[in-house]
């Protein structure tokens, strides 16, 4: 269902693809789902939206010559979470609770970022949300809906979900080009940090591209597809390359599986559980963008990210951007 959304937004897009004229703004949405990988999973981080508008900033060449790009995002989005099944219901419709490798959780959010973008192709990204884990963040009703709306299996097991606790997360990504030999391939150094009372840590890795790509500071790799400086020329009129991301992530804290920094109710039925300290992720995907369109397609696979988990983590991801002015 959420792949036929995703063509029917491509060629509603694409008509208007033939009237573009400047792209200083672009809005649009994400969604990831394991399912989209056709592996008969449901479970884990199991599905995403979210919904993006950003917009860019006049950059004066008195305000900071080495600037070269600045971008004014704000989003919102809602992460879904299950254990290794979606129900964990026997045959009898008895739920065994043993079955919760990890936690049902839902992470709801509206959040701002800041992408400064320089000219030697480094940038600093810096990005601020406040939310909600827990029931209020909607997650129960989202994947009943979708279950019994769509034919799928009558989910199970979301009375274990975690308790409500509110979230103010910050964090900061610093990005820089390492060397491109030639102008179809190239190697960037990729790392942020992370500080709130929901997510907390550190990673750090590389971006490694081929195909046909513009400069970090005018890409869909840097989420800088936006941009007003009509001063510098980008390498291709169109984005299409494929991208390899590997990156090693120190968890220090994570609320969707431990649950509230500040304590739990003694009383409640949460079944929190135990972060890895270390977490690799590899992102494998193509970006594509024409005059008015951003198209991004990868899957993600993630190591354990909870000591409890039977098996690692993997989804599809699919994205699609318009923009306008």
């Amino acid at each position: 269902m959420r792949f036929k959304l995703f063509t029917s937004f491509i060629i509603l897009f694409s008509a208007a693809n033939l009237f573009a004229q400047s792209h200083s703004t672009e809005i649009g949405g994400q969604t990831d789902d394991d399912s989209y990988l056709f592996q008969g999973f449901d479970r884990y981080y199991t599905a995403g939206t979210y919904f993006y508008y950003r917009q860019a900033l006049t950059v004066k060449n008195g305000d900071n010559t080495s600037l070269c790009n600045r971008v004014l995002g704000f989003e919102i989005g809602q992460a879904l979470f299950t254990p290794q099944s979606g129900t964990i219901a026997n045959s009898n419709g008895v739920d065994q609770p043993s079955l919760i490798d990890r936690p049902f959780a839902t992470y709801l959010y509206v959040g701002s970022t800041l992408n400064f973008l320089y000219k030697d192709e480094s940038n600093l990204k810096i990005s601020a949300q406040i939310g909600v884990v827990g029931p209020d963040a909607l997650g129960k009703q989202a994947v009943d809906f979708i279950h019994d709306n769509f034919g799928f299996y009558h989910p199970s097991g979301w009375e274990y979900q975690l308790d409500n606790n509110f979230e103010l997360n910050l964090s900061a990504q610093y990005n820089k080009l390492l060397i491109r030999p030639a102008s179809w391939i190239d190697l960037s150094a990729q790392s942020y940090v992370s500080l709130g009372n929901g997510f907390t840590g550190a990673g750090a890795g590389a971006l490694f591209r081929i195909g046909n790509f513009n400069q970090l500071f005018n890409s869909v790799s840097t989420q800088s597809t936006a941009i007003k400086n009509n001063d510098v020329k980008p390498f291709h009129k169109h984005e299409f390359f494929f991208y390899y991301k590997p990156l090693i992530n120190y968890v220090a804290y994570d609320a969707t599986i431990q649950g509230s920094l500040f304590g739990h109710n003694p009383n409640s039925q949460e079944i929190t559980l135990d972060k890895m300290p270390f977490v690799f992720s590899q992102e494998f995907g193509v970006g594509i963008t024409t005059n008015r369109l951003v198209i991004i397609v990868s899957t993600i696979q993630d190591t354990k990210n909870v000591r409890e988990m039977v098996d690692p983590d993997s989804w599809g991801s699919l994205a699609l951007f318009y923009r306008f002015k």
